[in-house]
């Protein structure tokens, strides 16, 4: 199953070589569970599910607890009638001023699915800041939706970076983290999802904790652009590589696709 948001860098074309790499448990651990595609398409007794982006994490666990009556409550905000510039930018400003969980929540799904490509960014300020997407007809995701509702009977979602998450695996887990990529280039950023970004240190931090945790005998697999700074830490810390190249937008244009190396780092207990 699809993840009902759009995720660009989501990992719904790879869950099945990421599956390959996991060893069999009975809770798998994501400190960066983005769109959920892992999520969905694989098959634990439990989900420890965590993200730095509240808004996400919100989201979550509405459509967790109330299920098709949220999805109903989302779906006023599929009408022609918001399908505009003038509308887009006023709810984009509601918001982000409002603090009404519910209302932000079904805004969230609204700015993912008619906002420029999909795409999740923030200013400095904390300020969603996506532009207007100009989509014809904008998808409302009810099947994906009660999807997800349904799987999340086994799943617990938390708002925390990967630090707190990662102090709370325990023997049994699996731990699959998809964090923000290293940048291919000077220019290329791709840390813009929440505010705060993510920089090297916490590429490296984030190592050390997969090292220490398949010391304790879990097995953590972490996704990352293929380049050579990524690799060496990985390798220097004893993980297995599984290293292939996939096609990928690299600029504004749909139609500008080139195939970059991404790899799977295996801690392996």
């Amino acid at each position: 199953m699809k993840p009902f948001l759009k995720w660009p860098g989501g990992k719904y074309r790879q869950v099945g070589r990421i599956s390959r790499q996991l060893n069999g448990g009975s809770r798998l651990v994501e400190p960066f569970v983005g769109s959920g595609a892992v999520f969905l398409n694989t098959h634990y007794q439990q989900y420890l599910l965590a993200d730095s982006n509240p808004d996400l994490i919100n989201l979550y666990w509405l459509l967790q607890q109330e299920g098709k009556e949220f999805i109903e409550y989302c779906r006023r905000f599929f009408s022609g009638r918001y399908n505009h510039p003038d509308a887009y930018y006023d709810l984009r400003d509601r918001f982000n001023k409002s603090n009404n969980i519910r209302l932000k929540s079904a805004l969230f799904l609204y700015l993912n699915r008619h906002g420029y490509n999909g795409l999740c960014r923030y200013n400095l300020k904390g300020g969603f800041n996506v532009p207007f997407g100009r989509f014809e007809r904008p998808y409302f995701p009810e099947k994906e939706m009660l999807f997800f509702h349904e799987k999340a009977t086994k799943a617990k979602f938390i708002h925390a970076g990967f630090h707190d998450t990662m102090r709370q695996v325990r023997k049994g887990d699996v731990v699959y983290c998809d964090p923000p990529y290293a940048p291919l280039n000077a220019t290329a950023r791709f840390t813009d999802y929440s505010a705060g970004g993510f920089n090297w240190q916490q590429q490296v931090e984030l190592a050390e904790w997969a090292f220490r945790l398949s010391r304790r005998g879990i097995q953590v697999v972490i996704s990352n652009h293929d380049i050579q700074s990524i690799a060496d830490l990985y390798q220097q810390r004893g993980a297995d590589m599984d290293q292939f190249r996939i096609r990928r937008t690299i600029s504004c244009r749909a139609d500008n696709r080139v195939k970059v190396g991404e790899l799977l780092a295996v801690f392996q207990p």
